[in-house]
């Protein structure tokens, strides 16, 4: 059997193609094959047993039925058994192990046999989507190293994906932001820190709002000018949006963060209308008390909850722009897939327009696209509460990034004093920014957790630093091995010691980890198999002499070498993380 980049999937089609040739089996029967418990092998299969129960049959007997059958020649590579009611077991013999390994030599090869699971399926990631005026804080990173993962980790897949920056350029708070820039700006202010000086405009005028009846009067009428179009508020309204823009991508950059477009609210301000039209004239959307909304009498929790696509005013708001830019994206990208990232407070909203999506697409006869929430939990400081200040406010995202530079750079002093200043803030700047984003994306996302300075920087653990480490190590060992590690591959000997086998088996299941990681969207289940393999590839380096007498054993030494390095930086890469040849 020619044993592929999945080798799951490889046996489930290999299973699925024997079992349509017995009889005990129809079309119902899925293999699903996973991977195995490392004491009973290295997949296995679990359908046969529910199969099985529904067809009134013994699952041993109908699992030792199918397993007769997968014998002969094509099957040389794997050992096939039964165990317990029905499970199917295959473990890969070590010349399989090598075959596989020699087959996925470099990136291009890795990528190329994981193009399959996605391969020219178009999408949309619509993340980070920070408001205008606004300064970014310790929250918003969560958004944004979640998308850019989950963007890397598609394209990867062979998936065409549009990043999408769809940012709160638009909306009610441009009433006060320009009232607030014609008569508090501090010009010198803006001119050192612009999105700091913005945000305190905007929070003098706000305030001022709620206790002087004649400034709110005074917004609103600034804002009616900009919806009418004045030039010198579409101006101004241009210029915050500039400002703003270039304070966001100086940190997008340093966190090595991009986008395909920027197509904030304000794109859409015009193309609601005809949101509305369609979803009156099909009935989705009705007047309630001046407002259009939809209601979800099918939903148990949005029987009675409207979904507001137009105010009571007139004016649209998030669930207009939103509807239409599922449209647009659709229309103009050709989406079959909508992916947003955002925190877990906004489930509602999305599963309202969600809902609402696939009502209007279905009835209007277009394609209706795959939709994602991929919803986050929230960042805890030491004390168990929504990290802050010490002064209760929160922590602006480019502090707490340069802070992770200056503590990481204090950590290489120690550690290398003897660097170059240039290499030592080099260093200091990948462990530093990759720790705070790899201690994000190693969370399960749905769940809150505690940011610790001491975890996030550690050496030891599931960590960046410990990642990084790893890498910098295996590439030192080849520096100290030379040219004693230029050999041919094609001269190594099939695996024998259970060191060998361990790590050969681990890096034999990055593709199954790929799988899972985009079927969930969970970013934590790569970083978990990384840091596996980084402990296996520890164990068997510390086991096993690479460089030993017998040539065969010298070449699949350094193929496991070489074979750790390229999936342990492959991986880093497809989370956002930058990788060092040393420390």
């Amino acid at each position: 059997m020619e044993i592929g980049f999945n080798v799951a999937e490889t046996l489930e089609t290999r299973i699925a193609a024997v079992a349509s040739e017995m009889e005990e089996f129809d079309e119902t029967f899925a293999p699903d094959v996973r991977p195995a418990d490392p004491r009973f092998g290295d997949f296995q299969a679990n359908g046969v047993l529910p199969f099985a129960k529904k067809q009134g049959l013994n699952p041993r007997a109908l699992a030792d039925k199918l397993v007769g059958r997968l014998d002969g020649g094509a099957w040389s590579g794997v050992e096939v058994s039964v165990a317990g009611p029905g499970f199917i077991n295959f473990t890969l013999r070590p010349p399989a192990l090598l075959d596989w390994l020699l087959t996925y030599r470099g990136e291009n090869d890795l990528k190329n046999g994981a193009s399959d699971l996605y391969q020219g399926k178009k999408l949309v990631v619509d993340y980070s989507s920070p408001n205008t005026a606004k300064q970014m804080h310790v929250a918003h990173i969560r958004s944004m190293v979640l998308g850019e993962a989950i963007s890397r980790l598609f394209e990867f897949s062979g998936a065409q994906v549009v990043r999408d920056n769809h940012i709160g350029d638009w909306g009610t708070q441009y009433g006060k932001l320009i009232h607030a820039y014609k008569h508090y700006l501090d010009a010198e202010a803006l001119k050192s820190d612009p999105l700091e000086e913005l945000e305190r405009v905007y929070k003098k005028c706000d305030n001022l709002c709620k206790e002087d009846p004649s400034v709110l009067d005074s917004a609103r009428a600034e804002l009616v000018k900009l919806q009418r179009g004045d030039p010198e508020n579409r101006t101004l309204w241009e210029e915050i949006n500039r400002i703003s823009e270039s304070a966001f991508e100086a940190i997008y950059e340093e966190l090595g963060i991009r986008f395909d477009t920027h197509l904030g609210e304000s794109f859409y301000r015009d193309k609601v209308g005809e949101v509305y039209a369609e979803l009156r004239r099909h009935g989705i959307a009705q007047e309630s008390e001046g407002a259009l909304v939809v209601f979800h009498p099918e939903h148990p929790r949005f029987k009675k909850q409207p979904f507001i696509i137009r105010k009571s005013d007139g004016a649209s708001n998030y669930a207009s722009t939103d509807l239409a830019t599922v449209l647009y994206r659709v229309r103009e990208w050709k989406a079959e897939k909508i992916i947003y990232v955002t925190d877990g407070r906004q489930q509602d909203h999305f599963q309202q327009l969600f809902l609402t999506v696939r009502k209007w697409f279905a009835s209007t006869g277009r394609p209706v696209p795959e939709l994602d929430h991929v919803w986050f939990g929230t960042i805890l400081g030491e004390d168990g509460k929504a990290i802050k200040t010490r002064s209760g406010n929160p922590i602006k995202l480019k502090d707490l990034l340069a802070e992770a530079e200056q503590r990481a750079r204090s950590i290489v002093e120690e550690k290398n004093p003897g660097l170059p200043a240039e290499e030592k803030d080099d260093i200091a700047r990948a462990i530093g920014i990759g720790a705070v984003r790899y201690a994000d994306l190693a969370q399960n996302r749905t769940s809150d957790y505690v940011f610790s300075w001491d975890k996030v920087l550690s050496f030891e653990g599931n960590t960046a630093p410990y990642l990084l480490y790893a890498v910098a190590r295996i590439h030192s060992i080849f520096g100290r091995m030379g040219e004693s590690a230029e050999i041919d591959e094609s001269s190594a000997t099939p695996f024998e010691t259970g060191q060998e086998q361990q790590l050969a088996r681990k890096l034999l299941t990055l593709p199954e980890i790929l799988k899972m990681t985009l079927g969930d969207l969970r970013p934590h289940f790569l970083c978990t198999y990384l840091y596996e393999l980084a402990g296996d590839f520890s164990g068997f380096y510390n086991a096993d002499k690479v460089l030993v007498d017998d040539a065969g054993v010298k070449a699949r030494r350094i193929l496991l070498c070489r074979r750790t390095l390229l999936v342990l930086e492959e991986g880093l890469r497809l989370l956002g993380i930058r990788t060092l040849k040393r420390m």
